[in-house]
């Protein structure tokens, strides 16, 4: 069985995880936005389907 400092570790680590996965996400559209401006040619931009996980 798992002790209660070692769930709340856990839970904390898994919380990194998603803030920075999120964090990275954010990041890559900010980026994809940028070059859309810079560029005015929306066809570098992906989806936002595409951002979900596949496997």
């Amino acid at each position: 069985m798992i002790s209660n400092s070692e769930m709340i570790r856990i839970r904390r680590q898994m919380q990194r995880r998603i803030r920075d996965v999120v964090a990275e996400r954010r990041r890559a559209r900010q980026m994809e936005a940028t070059v859309v401006d810079l560029t005015g040619d929306p066809t570098d931009a992906r989806p936002e389907s595409s951002l979900t996980p596949t496997a």
